[in-house]
Formats: C-alpha cells, structure tokens, sequence
C-alpha cells in the first residue's frame, strides 16, 4: 500500500524501538542494483557474507529515481530534487547541520575529489550528485566545514590514527560504486577498503557500518525499487533478516539516532528507526 511521506511515495510500514548508543556511524552507498542481483546471487559475495552475519533488510525500497533524490533522502528526509545535473545549494534541515548542534562532528570522503573542500561539478569519475553533503547551505557558505569534504584517500590515515569522525559518508567513485562498472569490481572495494573497518579497535567497540544502494536500475517499487541494504555492527543481531518494510528516511532516522539525536530532518521524523536490527541497549 502507498502513502504518501516526505514528497516521495512510501510503503507504510512503521516500528520503532531503543537503539544502543554508538560512537562512530559510517554510511556507503552503493549504485543502481536491484536486491535480488546483490543478495545471494554470487555477484558480490564480500556483501553477501556481511549480510549473512550481521543484519540484511529484506524487504527495503529506495524513494525515487534518479539517483540525487536518494541521496538527498539519506540525508535531508527529502528528495529535493531529480535532476542529476542539480548545482544549487540546499538550505533545508539536514543531516550536518543537525550534528553541528549536537556537537558532533563528520566528514564525507570521496573518492577522487579533486580536493579538500571542493564543492565543484563532476570531476573525471567523481560525482557531485553522490555527495549530498557537499550541495548544504552549512557546507558550502562556511570555510571550516568545507574542510569536511576530503578525498577518499584520507579515510585510511583517520582510521589508522583513531581520528574517525562521529559521522562519515563515503562516496566510492563511479566505477567502484557499481554505476560504471560490475558489482564484482564494487565488491572487491568494498573488502580492501571497508574490511579494515570492521576489523578495528574502534569499530568493534562501538561502530555502526550501513551499506546501502541508492536505487535499484530495474524497479519502481515505493519509487526508486527494492534494494540492499546492510548493516555491520558488533551491537548488531548475528544473522538477522527483517520482513519490516523501509525506505532511506529510516536510514536517516538511524544515523542521527545512533549518535544520540533526538529530534531529525524531514520525513525521517517519522520513520521507522530501525532498532529491531540491534541487541537491547
């Protein structure tokens, strides 16, 4: 059944609970693959045994498409908008500039950012329209969290040094993201550069890991198609697939709850949160 939630169709479904608390939420997001081509079908087989030992949305549907409304979901509670060539800035409530309040701090790294702070057009196989953080009227008009969009290449020193931030949202490039090349060559990325993640100090202790597609490349589903949605943590349920219905504003909902939010941007308001994928804090 569809209503209507956020400026995007949705699928009624809505649970809530109490989330654990988390010290580091780390959010990647995946491109353009429907759930049944991800999820044991041998295509990216790293994915598959994440989702097989922490916790798999089974039934999770993206908002729209193209691609920008889903990211903007991710963050906003809203699509903004659908048009992949968009360059203004938004102003509206989102995910930095709550953090921001709550003293949080965060960072988006993405590869093949022409550099720090660069909150230019697409460069070579970096797409602006993967990095929502970098369109925030509280990115672009301030200087000091411009510095919070840093290459990709930054992410390793951070985790090395214990230096993570309490957010981070990862853009993979075009090609390792699954848009430009094969789910294969997205999943061998993920294992050299989100394993050593999982492995850490920091994460075992306390980390939140959400590997998400944006939309999927053959259904409309909900608006923007069923797709995979995972999420690796050590105060996750081992093993864990949910039948519950949800769409990226539980996402949001989750990723700003998960760092002791209590109130959050757009349609993630009201959305489901998310804690029936967690141990009881």
């Amino acid at each position: 059944m569809l209503a209507c939630g956020g400026g995007s169709p949705v699928l009624t479904s809505k649970t809530t609970g109490t989330l654990p608390a988390f010290g580091h939420v780390v959010v990647v997001v995946e491109e353009n693959a429907d759930y049944a081509k991800v999820i044991s079908d041998s295509a990216m087989p790293y994915l598959d045994s994440l989702a097989s030992a922490y916790g798999l949305a089974t039934q999770y549907y993206a908002n729209t498409h193209p691609s920008i409304g889903n990211y903007f979901m991710l963050t906003t509670g809203r699509i903004i908008t659908n048009n992949d060539s968009y360059m203004g800035t938004v102003t509206a409530d989102n995910i930095v500039r709550r953090l921001i309040a709550a003293g949080k701090t965060w960072k988006a790294y993405a590869e093949d950012l022409p550099g720090v702070g660069y909150v230019g057009g697409n460069q070579g196989l970096y797409a602006r329209r993967h990095n929502p953080l970098s369109y925030f009227s509280d990115v672009v008009n301030d200087s000091a969290q411009r510095r919070n969009l840093v290459p990709f290449r930054e992410f390793a020193g951070d985790l090395a040094n214990g230096t993570l931030p309490d957010y981070a949202f990862i853009v993979p490039n075009l090609c390792n993201d699954a848009h430009n090349c094969g789910l294969d060559i997205a999943d061998a990325w993920l294992r050299t550069n989100i394993d050593p993640l999982i492995r850490s100090a920091d994460f075992e202790r306390d980390g939140l890991l959400i590997l998400v597609f944006d939309e999927s490349a053959s259904d409309a589903t909900g608006g923007g198609g069923r797709i995979a949605w995972v999420v690796v943590s050590p105060k996750a349920k081992r093993g864990y697939r949910s039948t519950a219905t949800y769409q990226h504003e539980s996402t949001l909902r989750l990723t700003a709850e998960a760092l002791g939010l209590t109130t959050f941007p757009g349609a993630a308001d009201s959305a489901s949160n998310m804690a029936a994928f967690f141990q009881a804090p």
